[in-house]
């Protein structure tokens, strides 16, 4: 069997949902149509087995002992191919059901790393995460149905060639029956369909709500929100339940139907073959196996069915995720992109005049903390306009670009799991210099496991200031040519700020680093600082150098009131 899951997803065909399923069954088409042959062989056993009983039956009222013997072989025989076929079957069946499952998985999240910092305003967070709990398994039914569906169809199929052989009307109650049954089963398919998109949309909203509910609750509490968000979160729960209930009586209407349909087909059936049976038309070993054809073809039959609901939820669940794999970055990849071996000289950001020199410690300060950033964005290529060499950093793919400069800011999180694992994840060997750097070694004598230790969800066990210098130990792990930090000591007291300070500079010393803080602590450090206003950049020197030639930036960095 297959190792799961694959290390290459492959590019999915993601033009719709359709493609995307036919996607998965090329990709797997080779334990796909072991399990379709298993499943025919299967069903077609079981189909044989009614056949073979109604035989032995008549062999024994003829008191023919050989015969009577031959058929119990040949049941057996029958029975054992069953056996075999039906535990085949069931393996390539959950194969396929965990490969489609682990490859949506892959390229979902392969897409989202795409989209990176975009992905927030591309898709809700409840979208995403649907995906990944309930949008996975349905894909993964429509892969492991096709099997038993198509087991199924061709054992209708057999059975009423059988039938037709041993008996017209009964052959065409089956020919004319099993299309009615599908035909009223459609008829609940569509707004089936429909109610589960519905239901899947609603569920994909909440969800988010959730999220944001969560995330945002320290803040909600201190503005007196909450109880105004948990309102506006029951009103959106009921409209889903409402949701979920128009969807469950459409359903419960399919489940009815696969049991009433097939059983009133059983007993007519069973009805008729009595009625040919008392006139003579048929054996009484055919009797038997005409009813027991009757009771065998209930299975198929709501296996048919159940592949109808299968497909149809995971052609609602690959409809989310080819949404997903069709979201647009905002930073697409250029049509030919720049070797990365171009990506050397100056890195600079034209619009604000910002230039940073390869080797140096730059600091960017502005009185907007927010201008700072956006040049970060710029210089690390999250925005359009940023320079190297005077080459647009959007002539090369951003891959390179993040291979080479790292943007670490506070809008970061720690990941639940191992610290160890989150800090680094490669392991690397650098954590123990990074954590002396960022002055985090006690956060982890502290920690009852200490690297080993679990991280709650975003780190919340942890405080500001301890996440904001776990963060600066990930982004040092990561060792860049280019490292911008985004007021990376914001969330620290002075002594730990001064420490941190003084260990980046030598931790970082010939490396390209840019520092977007007013932190008198860190600029005293660096080797040359831009002061920028209004988007622009005005003065460069040294920190000294411009607190006794430039006033406004004096203000900036003194915490002085602006005149």
């Amino acid at each position: 069997m297959r190792k799961l899951p694959d290390a290459d997803p492959g590019d999915p065909d993601d033009r719709s949902a359709t493609h995307y399923l036919g996607w998965l069954v090329r990709r797997y088409r080779v334990t796909v149509f072991a399990a379709i042959a298993m499943a025919v062989l299967w069903m077609l056993c079981q189909a044989f087995v009614p056949a073979v009983i109604g035989r032995a039956i008549d062999a024994s009222t003829r008191h023919d002992r050989h015969d009577l013997l031959t058929w119990c072989l040949v049941l057996f025989v029958v029975g054992a191919a069953q056996a075999y076929t039906g535990v085949s079957r069931h393996r390539f069946a959950v194969v396929n059901f965990l490969s489609a499952m682990f490859v949506t998985v892959q390229v979902t999240v392969r897409q989202a790393a795409r989209l990176g910092s975009a992905l927030p305003r591309r898709l809700d967070t409840g979208e995403v995460v649907a995906i990944g709990t309930a949008d996975i398994r349905a894909i993964g039914g429509a892969l492991d149905i096709t099997a038993r569906g198509t087991g199924s169809l061709v054992a209708v199929v057999m059975v009423t060639v059988i039938l037709l052989t041993t008996s017209v009307p009964l052959g065409l109650v089956v020919v004319l029956g099993v299309p009615v049954l599908m035909a009223v089963v459609g008829l609940l398919i569509k707004p089936l369909h429909h109610r589960q998109q519905d239901s899947r949309e609603q569920q994909g909203l909440l969800t988010g709500r959730a999220a944001d509910l969560v995330g945002g609750l320290r803040v909600l509490r201190g503005v007196g929100g909450e109880a105004m968000m948990a309102e506006r979160y029951r009103v959106e729960s009921q409209s889903l339940r409402a949701a979920g209930v128009r969807t469950a009586r459409v359903e419960s209407l399919l489940e009815a139907a696969q049991v009433l349909l097939p059983g009133v087909f059983l007993v007519l059936v069973t009805w008729l073959g009595a009625h040919f049976a008392l006139a003579g038309q048929i054996t009484v070993g055919q009797l038997v196996s005409f009813y027991a054809y009757a009771a065998f073809l209930v299975a198929p039959l709501r296996q048919l069915t159940e592949a109808l609901d299968k497909l149809t939820r995971g052609h609602v669940a690959s409809r989310r995720v080819v949404t997903m794999l069709n979201a647009e970055t905002d930073l697409p990849d250029p049509q030919s992109p720049v070797p990365p071996a171009h990506l050397a000289g100056d890195l600079a950001d034209p619009e604000s005049g910002v230039v940073v020199r390869p080797g140096e410690i730059t600091a960017i300060v502005s009185a907007q903390p927010a201008e700072a950033a956006l040049i970060a964005d710029r210089l690390g290529r999250y925005a359009e306009g940023g320079t190297v060499g005077g080459r647009p950093l959007g002539d090369f793919a951003v891959a390179t670009v993040r291979g080479r400069i790292l943007v670490a800011d506070n809008d970061a999180h720690l990941f639940s799991g191992q610290l160890r694992s989150d800090l680094d994840p490669y392991g690397s060997g650098l954590l123990p210099a990074a954590l002396h750097t960022a002055a985090a070694t006690d956060i982890v004598e502290a920690l009852p496991d200490g690297l080993d230790s679990e991280v709650a969800e975003r780190g919340r066990s942890f405080s500001g200031g301890q996440q904001q210098r776990l963060r600066l130990a990930r982004a040092l792990v990561a060792d860049p040519d280019t490292l911008i930090l985004v007021e990376p000591t914001s969330a620290v007291d002075a002594h730990t700020e001064a420490r941190i300070a003084e260990r980046l500079i030598t931790a970082r010393a010939g490396r390209t680093t840019v520092l977007c803080t007013s932190s008198p602590l860190v600029l005293d450090r660096t080797d040359r600082v831009c002061f920028v206003e209004d988007g622009r950049i005005v003065a460069t020197g040294s920190h000294h150098g411009l607190l006794d030639t430039e006033p406004r930036y004096a203000r900036t960095v003194l915490r002085e009131d602006q005149p």
